[in-house]
């Protein structure tokens, strides 16, 4: 049996994805107070830029899953991310 402190990786990965949730709800809350109507853009082309592929792998896949506790903006800028 595992110890209480120790980390499974199921436990890491959801972390990990937490933490890329916090990001891009954090990012999209950035633009969102941007004048103009291209936030959706502006947040998928910050995420193009500056994210790791796999970090983009990870948010898309849990998107795919779902994508629970995205704002509507970081969804939207991901799935602009998709086309």
């Amino acid at each position: 049996m595992p110890s209480a402190d120790v980390e499974t990786p199921e436990a890491h990965a959801a972390d990990g994805t937490a933490k890329l949730v916090r990001m891009a709800n954090q990012i999209a809350t950035f633009f969102a107070s941007q004048p103009g109507t291209a936030q959706a853009a502006e947040v998928a082309g910050h995420l193009k830029a500056f994210w790791e592929p796999r970090m983009l792998r990870a948010i898309q896949a849990h998107l795919d899953a779902g994508g629970e506790g995205l704002s509507p903006l970081a969804r939207a800028a991901l799935e602009r991310l998709r086309a």
